[in-house]
Parts: structure tokens; sequence; C-alpha cells
């Protein structure tokens, strides 16, 4: 392993190899990137229980949650149980840019920071609506579902920041306060997805399932408790290397995804952090919309109860 000097008193290695052979990108450029908007990207990191993704060579690319048994002393940990391989996770807090410089070393190219700071994982600071395109689908249709969203929001007296996901998608958070338990977070999640729909259901859908959407845009709002979303400035293992990268309103449907990558974002940034100076302060869920949303099911859990019942009918069949 060639050594390629050191930053921050991280040894960083083999800074030339590409990260993947269509990411139009080398290890060098993530961490030069990286390094370039670490006090940008740093804010939406901190405190919270990181999911990677990484890409070893010769591996395929594998998200990470669980830090490795290597992992410096100084790099910041917080254990939490996960239910869902009944055992404890030690994730890593990414608080500076020593560790966010160690993780692109370690080849971390996307980071997914949970809603929830560490210290109360299931009180998400921001709710958060994920708009999915349907496959062979133009970004204008993304930009259409989104101002539907956002009409939503004005609708109700809220106001969100906008983002490319980084892919074909776009993510709009709404910073909360802590007035609302996590539960009624995610009632007025669906809420807002509900309304949206209803603004233009030619146009968009909050259906789970994937036969279900019939080639419209997916407004999902299963974003709440513990769940994670891709940081603001994260890059994305892409063709390409493009990177989640924030937004005014007004840009929307003047751009597409491709435009930012770890190649061009910081021209366009400049000195400006965009996601810092865009985001309202956090603000106070209404009751009415937190209400409605109750009477919503939980996707996920209505997706299940509806594939069980559909294998039941086709087994009748």
């Amino acid at each position: 392993m060639s050594s390629d000097g050191e930053r921050a008193g991280v040894e960083l290695t083999n800074l030339d190899q590409p990260l993947t052979p269509d990411a139009g990108a080398t290890k060098r450029d993530l961490v030069d990137y990286l390094d370039a908007v670490a006090e940008r990207i740093l804010p939406g990191l901190r405190g919270r229980p990181l999911t990677v993704l990484r890409v070893l060579r010769g591996r395929a690319p594998f998200m990470q949650k669980n830090v490795p048994k290597y992992t410096p002393d100084w790099v910041r940990t917080v254990s939490m149980w996960a239910e869902s391989s009944h055992r404890d996770v030690r994730y890593a807090l990414c608080d500076d840019r020593r560790t966010l410089l160690w993780l692109a070393n370690q080849r971390a190219v996307e980071y997914h920071p949970t809603l929830g700071l560490a210290d109360d994982i299931y009180r998400p600071t921001h709710l958060v609506l994920d708009l999915d395109p349907p496959p062979d689908s133009g970004f204008d249709a993304v930009v259409a579902a989104a101002y539907l969203v956002r009409q939503a929001l004005s609708d109700c007296g809220l106001t969100g920041a906008v983002k490319t996901s980084g892919a074909k998608g776009v993510h709009v958070f709404v910073p909360v306060d802590d007035s609302a338990p996590v539960e009624d977070v995610a009632a007025a999640t669906r809420a807002l997805a509900a309304r949206a729909e209803a603004l233009d259901p030619g146009l968009a859908t909050t259906a789970f399932i994937v036969e279900d959407r019939e080639g419209k845009v997916f407004i999902d709002s299963t974003r709440s408790g513990g769940a994670t979303v891709v940081a603001a400035y994260s890059p994305r293992l892409r063709e390409g290397t493009p990177v989640s990268f924030p937004l005014d309103w007004s840009d929307l449907d003047r751009i597409s995804p491709r435009d930012f990558t770890v190649h061009t974002a910081l021209e366009v940034l400049g000195e400006k952090d965009p996601w810092h100076e865009r985001m309202p302060a956090p603000q106070r869920l209404p009751r009415d919309l937190i209400e409605h949303g109750h009477t919503i099911p939980v996707a996920r859990v209505a997706a299940m109860h509806e594939g069980k019942r559909r294998a039941r009918a086709r087994r009748t069949d």
C-alpha cells in the first residue's frame, strides 16, 4: 500500500486509484472534495450516528454501520442496540475534519447520518420527504412533484429546504422543534405526502408498493424514527460521482442533478454554504397536520398487509 502523505494527522494511501470503473473519479478526487467541503458537510454529520457506503477494490460496495476493529481511538463512536440484528452496533460520529478525512481514506463515498442526534436518536431534528422518480422519467417530473410538496407545506404554514439526492430525486427537509414526539413527526410526514399527492394525483403518488405507482413520482414519507438520509454535500456512488447538492427553490427547474459532481460542485459553491443559508429555523408542526397523519396507515405496515393479502388471493386463484 503506497502512502500519499498526511492531512490533519491522517495518513492517506493509494490516492490515484479510481473509485470504480464508471465513477470518473479517483480516491484523491474524493478526499480533496470532502476536505474542501468539510466545514459545510460536518454540521449535518456532527453528533449523529453515521452509516457510510464504502467501495473497496475487488468487492461490491457495501453499507457500513459498525466501525471496523482498526478504527483509531480518536474517532468518536456511539454504541446502539439494533433490533433488526439483535446486537449492539458501534457507529462513527463524524464530528471533525480529521474523522472525515479518515473515512474518505477508507473509501467511504456516501455519508448517511440519522435524522436524530445520538443522545436521542428517535427525536428527529428534521421532517424529510424523499421524492423518487419512476424509471425512465426525466428530472422535470420530480421538480413538478417538489413544487407540490412546497405548496402542501405552505398551505399549513411551513417552509423547507430542498436538495438533489445526488441520484435522480430530491429531498425536502423541514426543520422541526422538539415539541412533537417521533410518532407525531412521522404522522405529519405522512399527512404532508398525502396532501402533496392530492394536489395532483396524476403526477405524484404515496403508493409504497412499486407496481402500484403507475409511472408517477413517489413521495416517500417513511424517513422517520431512527432513519438515515444522505447528507447535503455528500458524494454518491453513481456514474460520474455526483453529490447531493442544496438548491434554491427557484433553481429547481433550471438544473440537472448531473450538474453537481465532485469535480464541479466546488466551483458552483464558491465560498457559500447554501444548505445552512436556506434552512429555515425549527418550526412547530400544526396539530391538525399531525391528527390528519394519524389517520393514515404507516406505509411499510400497510404494504406488508397488502402483500400478504395479494399472496393469499394468488393462492386462492
